[in-house]
């Protein structure tokens, strides 16, 4: 895996060789960060279960101005820092659970990235927090990225896009418009 595209263009990510990690294909990368590449630049990222740290490099790579990657899984905060020691680049990576991590958090995110283990339930219960704490900046998005037959409840939140590529969606949301 390489970052696709931007400052860090090519550069390789560490090899993954942990089972539990499942990181975005360069496909669905590539594609959510082309929809996003206007939207992007001097933003202020979530990338809430980082794992390898993929997305949040490769926002970095296009122009975000900060990431905030976040695991509570030793090998994935590992394997994150290590990825952004390789590329030269300082970034905060926290161990943490979601939810707890989102409990505490006092900042607001332009773009936040959920990418959950897949069937864990977590969704909704993210998405409940984000919203409870006020952590997305009035006009951000919220991407997920979840298996293709499993549907998003984001009762808080409206969906305004929605793209399969085999077996992965990302569902793109943000704050429900008031008539």
């Amino acid at each position: 895996m390489r970052v696709n595209s931007g400052k860090y263009k090519g550069r390789k990510f560490v090899e993954n060789k942990y089972q539990h990690i499942r990181p975005t294909t360069d496909k669905v990368r590539q594609a959510l960060f082309v929809k996003l590449q206007f939207f992007l630049p001097e933003k202020t990222v979530l990338d809430l279960f980082c794992g390898t740290g993929a997305m949040g490099i490769e926002a970095l790579s296009r122009g975000a101005e900060s990431v905030t990657m976040v695991d509570k899984d030793a090998r994935s905060v590992a394997m994150t820092k290590q990825n952004l020691k390789n590329m030269g680049i300082e970034q905060k990576v926290i161990k943490c659970d979601a939810l707890t991590f989102l409990e505490n958090c006092q900042n607001r995110f332009d773009l936040i990235i959920l990418d959950p283990p897949y069937k864990s339930g977590l969704y909704e219960k993210v998405l409940n927090k984000i919203y409870e704490k006020n952590l997305l900046a009035e006009d951000g998005i919220i991407v997920c990225e979840h298996a293709s037959e499993d549907e998003i409840d984001c009762t808080f939140f409206e969906i305004f896009d929605n793209k399969k590529y085999g077996n992965i969606t990302l569902t793109y949301l943000r704050h429900k418009k008031v008539d």
